[in-house]
Formats: structure tokens, C-alpha cells, sequence
């Protein structure tokens, strides 16, 4: 699971390039090429997203007893070809595992990453396709925060972890400005890119979604994190509606939150959902 954030932010702030470079930082990060193929068994996918954006994806199917499925989401600069750990712990559990890249990422279509506002309009499209009366969404980072924006309104979602998630947009970027960029060249690239990726920043908040999940949650974040920092998860897990729980990694930054103790942790609560 890779690093998120700095390549993003460091060029959003930085002071010595103009808003109109912030702005196409932010919505259109660098695309990482899928350059393996699975070492499980496996199908490829090819889903619609919102506006026609194609999806490109593989599903992992468990044997019988079937337990569920889980949808993972990755992180921005990253791509599907993250979620073998998740297969390898989880499909041997009776889990089938659905994972593909967002848009503006991996082999998907679309030019623009939005941090939710259309992504989880995405995921409810493959969800829809998938045809499951129940998922368990499990996203890192970005992933992490578009899982819980679509949580907030789709009852299909019966479980969610969260790996690393930020708050909001906005808040994100700010921690990083201070000493780097001033307010008014931050507010200027966000309105350049609204304009240019059609969107609302303000409408990418998952503090904003939490109070509307219900699902139970899962949260972990590196207790060392300084992309982005672990009061991020604090603030959604404090916004949260249903049941939750905020673990911290001691010693983790926000690449390095998988470590053994931390799977099974994950492993022990995704088996424990009820109904799930």
C-alpha cells in the first residue's frame, strides 16, 4: 500500500508555482500502470462508472462456504494491483474480493480525481453491477474516504475499514500551507479546480458523510502519520453515526500501517460483522 499524499500535496502548496498548477495537481495525479498480472485466479472487470467512465477491475472468488464480498478502493497514485494482501488474508476466509482501479487511475477512464464527489457515485455503479444485496468496502486513503462517503448512503454496505482516511479536502491541504503557500493561492487552485473537474470540494468531506453511516466501522491509522495525520480519522471516527472503533498503529507513518498485527486485527473484525 503506497504512500498517498506528498506527491500531491507538495506540489498543490507549493508557493513558487501559480494556483492554475495546483489545480491540475489535484485532479489529475500521476497514473501508476498495472503491470501484473494476479497471482490468484481470477476475473478481469470492466464496469461502467458515473458519466460513462469505464472501470477496469478483477474479482477474486472464494470457495464454498461463501462468506461475503469485500470491495477494496485504493489510494491516490496507486492502483487495484494493491489489494493482493487483502486476498491472500481474506479469500481463503470464504470472502470473494472485488477490487478496481478509480477514475483517473491504474487502466480506468476518466481524466479528473475528485476525492469522492464522483467516486462514490462510482462505487455505487459497481456495487449495482455486482449485483450483492451486501458488501463490506474496505479502503486506504483516498479509498478509505470514498468508502465512507458512499457508505453514508448506501444500505448494501454492511461493514467498512479504513485505512489512513482524511477528514476533508480542504483540511488536508491547509495542515501543509503555513509555511508554504498562502490562503488565498490555496482558495484560487481549489476554485480552478472546481471549475475544471466539475465539482465541489466542500461536497469531498467525509466528516461531513459520517453522521450518516450506519454501518459499523473500522478505523486504523499510523500513529506517526505526517501526510496525514492521524486526527483526520480521530475527527470522522468523533463524526461517525453507527458503531466504531479508532485504532492507532504506534510507530506507523501512512504507508507502513500494514503490519501483521494490524491484518489480523482487521481479519478478526471483518469475520465478526454481524450479518456480514
Amino acid at each position: 500500500m503506497r504512500r498517498l499524499w506528498p506527491a500531491v500535496v507538495a506540489v498543490v502548496l507549493a508557493s513558487c508555482m501559480p494556483p492554475s498548477w495546483g489545480a491540475n495537481a489535484i485532479l489529475h495525479p500521476r497514473r501508476r500502470p498495472v503491470t501484473q498480472v494476479p497471482p490468484f485466479p481470477h476475473e478481469e472487470l470492466t464496469l461502467q462508472g458515473e458519466g460513462g467512465v469505464t472501470l477496469k477491475g478483477w474479482r477474486f472468488r472464494a470457495g464454498a462456504p461463501r462468506r461475503g464480498v469485500i470491495v477494496y478502493l485504493h489510494g491516490i497514485a496507486d492502483n487495484r494491483q494493491s489489494v493482493w494482501g487483502l486476498v491472500a488474508r481474506l479469500l481463503p476466509k470464504g470472502y470473494d474480493v472485488v477490487a478496481y482501479d478509480g477514475r483517473a487511475h491504474g487502466q480506468s477512464g476518466g481524466d479528473a480525481c475528485t476525492y469522492g464527489y464522483y467516486e462514490k457515485q462510482d462505487l455505487r455503479r459497481v456495487i449495482d453491477a455486482l449485483g450483492e444485496r451486501q458488501v463490506i468496502l474496505f479502503g486506504t486513503s483516498l479509498g478509505a474516504a470514498v468508502a465512507l462517503q458512499a457508505a453514508a448512503d448506501d444500505p448494501r454496505v454492511v461493514g467498512v475499514v479504513s485505512v489512513s482516511t482524511f477528514s476533508d479536502l480542504r483540511t488536508v491541504a491547509r495542515e501543509r500551507a503555513p509555511f508554504i503557500a498562502s490562503r488565498a493561492q490555496i482558495a484560487e487552485a481549489f476554485a480552478i479546480a472546481e471549475r475544471e473537474g466539475r465539482l465541489k470540494v466542500d461536497d469531498a468531506s467525509v466528516v461531513a458523510a459520517a453522521p450518516r453511516v450506519r454501518a459499523p466501522v473500522l478505523l486504523l491509522h499510523g500513529a506517526r502519520d505526517r501526510d496525514t495525520s492521524p486526527a483526520h480519522s480521530q475527527r470522522v471516527h468523533d463524526a461517525l453515526g453507527g458503531p466504531k472503533r479508532l485504532v492507532m498503529i504506534e510507530g506507523a507513518g501512512h504507508g507502513d500501517v500494514y503490519t501483521d498485527a494490524a491484518w489480523d486485527l482487521m481479519t478478526r473484525w471483518i469475520l465478526e460483522l454481524p450479518g456480514a
